[in-house]
Order: C-alpha cells, then sequence, then structure tokens
C-alpha cells in the first residue's frame, strides 16, 4: 500500500489551487471546475469542490472545517520560503522553529483555515529520514 494523496475540500478550487500553485511553485493540473491537483515527487494534493461530497458520502466533509490535520511539504530551506510568501499568507502560525525532532518548521494557514507545515530536516537524524 502507498499513501499518495490527500483531499481537501473546498468552497473555492480555483482560490484555493491558485494560493497552493504560488506557495509551492508547482502547478495544479484542473480537469473541470471542482477538482485540481498539485503532484510533488512524492505525493499528490487533491483539492475538491464541495460538490463532489455527495458522490464519496453526503455530509463527510465540509469546507473550512479541518481542525486535526496538518498538511505538510518537505522544502529545501524553509527560511527563505518563509520570505518567499510574504504578501501570500496572511496568517503565520509560528515563524520558522527548529522542532525537537529535527526539523525547522513554518505553520501557517491557507485561505480556508487549514493548516499547513513547511519544513526543512535540519539535524543529521532528520535529514536522514528524508533522504531518497
Amino acid at each position: 500500500m502507498d499513501f499518495v494523496s490527500i483531499r481537501v475540500i473546498t468552497g473555492d478550487v480555483a482560490r484555493l489551487a491558485d494560493f497552493y500553485e504560488k506557495a509551492t511553485g508547482g502547478t495544479a493540473s484542473r480537469p473541470n471546475e471542482d477538482f485540481a491537483e498539485i503532484r510533488t515527487g512524492r505525493a499528490t494534493l487533491a483539492i475538491g469542490s464541495a460538490r463532489t461530497v455527495p458522490l464519496f458520502a453526503p455530509g463527510a466533509a465540509r469546507p473550512g472545517d479541518n481542525h486535526s490535520v496538518i498538511i505538510e511539504f518537505l522544502v529545501d530551506d524553509v527560511d527563505r520560503v518563509r520570505q518567499n510568501l510574504a504578501g501570500l499568507v496572511t496568517d503565520f502560525v509560528t515563524e520558522p522553529t527548529t522542532m525537537p525532532w529535527g526539523n525547522r518548521s513554518l505553520l501557517f494557514r491557507d485561505p480556508d483555515g487549514n493548516l499547513v507545515n513547511f519544513f526543512t530536516p535540519v539535524t543529521p537524524a532528520a535529514i536522514e529520514r528524508f533522504a531518497r
């Protein structure tokens, strides 16, 4: 089994896809107005419209109601990325901070209020965990 993606449900696919394109530097594929995805070397961030939820199970997900998941992206230099996010991100939760497990992390909210963590491994053990 492979974990391949996480899907964020939103009321505005275009706005959220635009945000993640700017934040990550990736390009979203947008097969229709109800779905977009940004693929990275390890996983995919899928963005689905609230209109798609009934296809799975009516009422199973609600846009902007995430209080337990953090969307995480491995970046080369979290401090440099923080500078690049100025003007795009309006809600920084934590400035770049080195965590006890060896990652330097930047936590912010996307336009829907979802928590996003951009991180860079900085200790030898953390670097080894993320070596390809």
